[in-house]
């Protein structure tokens, strides 16, 4: 009992110091319509979470199927709903071929993780490059497979040079280089193309992170990674949960990468398959962006058009690539203000502070989408020209790339 107090309060001190530095957390429950608020802060970015299409796919597979998978992939949990949509993703990225996962999160885990292992039984060691910005779930794929096998290096954010230069000096014979394709936080792309060079003229497999790239950039919203897609030295990782307004994640390589991962991926082996209302819900969002290629130009032009917003306020933004955008306020207590101000405007904005971002950079994390009208970005200007008034434009941080 007394070890119990002493356990609890050290629990509440820390609680204390995160929110004392502006890093407390809560979660905001809202109802279908997002309470009647502007949504700046999801990631729909075609506007297909609530079509109708996708709702009536997901029926149709609950009432055939079930709600849920009723097993692990290896078991009873692949249907041939999964094959259906495996195939789909493979034709539609132009991938070799497609494993699909319960999250994104456990697909970049298992990819990684045992790509590595299986690299280092054969060759002994095992180097994976990481750009310091990756999401979490490549981060947290790191730290698992160099807990097992794997020496990472951490490269600075965007630099090929860098990441050349470290695959050079390696001591080890395989090598890994992992990345976001669009980074989350800032809506920033990677240098696809440099990265796949680097990587190819050292022997390295590269891994890239399309969670915010699938349906939005390159031709007819196949990624930023379309380019590289069939070459077999590229594994790119997808989620379902984004533009494809569905849920899940999915492993797009070659058959070689994608067998080692059926054969001792953690996250693939022991994680409870897809529930075929989601498999059903992507499948059907997929034959949607492939038949509206007009909802990822209106995206990204929407991206544009609230940075436009920004820049003639003043306010620092970092230049959109992608359907993401930053504004950076850089104090995580004022990026915690400057959202309530939003949400007074009746926008739902983003509000991403330490770990998500560096230390100094908070910021409101703003999201455009397909199907956002004049009175949309009206409603944004006028939050954004509140943010503005209360924070000042002066002293404001800049974004360092």
């Amino acid at each position: 009992m007394e070890v119990t107090g002493t356990v609890l309060e050290l629990l509440r001190a820390a609680a204390r110091e995160r929110a004392a530095a502006g890093l407390r957390r809560a979660l905001w429950s809202r109802d279908p319509g997002f309470d009647g608020m502007l949504d700046l802060a999801s990631n729909d970015y075609l506007g297909l979470c609530g079509d109708a299409r996708l709702a009536h796919a997901a029926a149709e597979a609950a009432r055939t199927w079930g709600t849920g998978a009723t097993g692990s992939r290896l078991v009873t949990g692949t249907t041939t709903l999964h094959g259906q949509l495996e195939e789909a993703l493979a034709r539609f990225t132009g991938a070799p071929g497609a494993l699909v996962f319960s999250s994104g999160y456990l697909a970049n885990v298992a990819v990684v993780t045992a790509v590595s292992a299986a690299l280092a039984s054969e060759s002994g060691s095992v180097l994976i490059v990481s750009d310091e910005r990756n999401h979490a779930s490549l981060i947290d794929a790191c730290r698992l497979a160099r807990s097992s096998s794997a020496r990472v290096a951490i490269a600075p954010h965007g630099d090929v040079a860098a990441v050349r230069a470290l695959l050079a000096s390696r001591t080890e014979q395989s090598a890994l280089v992992v990345s976001d394709a669009v980074f989350s936080a800032s809506g920033s792309l990677a240098p696809v193309a440099a990265l796949h060079a680097a990587a190819r003229e050292h022997g390295a497999l590269l891994v890239l992170d399309e969670a915010h790239a699938l349906g939005v950039l390159g031709p007819g919203g196949r990624g930023a990674g379309s380019a590289v897609a069939g070459a077999p030295d590229v594994v790119r990782t997808v989620t379902l949960s984004k533009s494809l307004a569905s849920q899940g994640g999915a492993v797009l390589a070659a058959p070689e990468v994608l067998q080692t991962v059926v054969d001792i991926g953690r996250g693939f082996i022991f994680d409870t398959g897809l529930a075929p209302p989601s498999v059903a819900a992507a499948l059907a969002a997929l034959d949607v962006v492939a038949a509206e290629p007009w909802r990822s130009k209106a995206a990204l032009a929407g991206a544009d058009r609230l940075a436009k917003i920004c820049a003639e306020l003043r306010l620092t933004v970092v230049p959109p690539e992608a359907a993401v955008l930053a504004v950076i306020i850089g104090d995580p207590h004022a990026a915690v203000t400057a959202r309530e101000i939003c949400a007074r405007e009746n926008v739902r904005a983003g509000c991403f502070r330490p770990p998500s971002v560096p230390v100094g950079q908070a910021c409101l994390r703003l999201t455009a989408r397909a199907t956002m009208t004049e009175r949309d970005f009206a409603t944004a200007a006028r939050a954004l020209t509140r943010v503005r008034d209360h924070i000042g434009v002066d002293d404001h941080p800049s974004f360092r790339q």
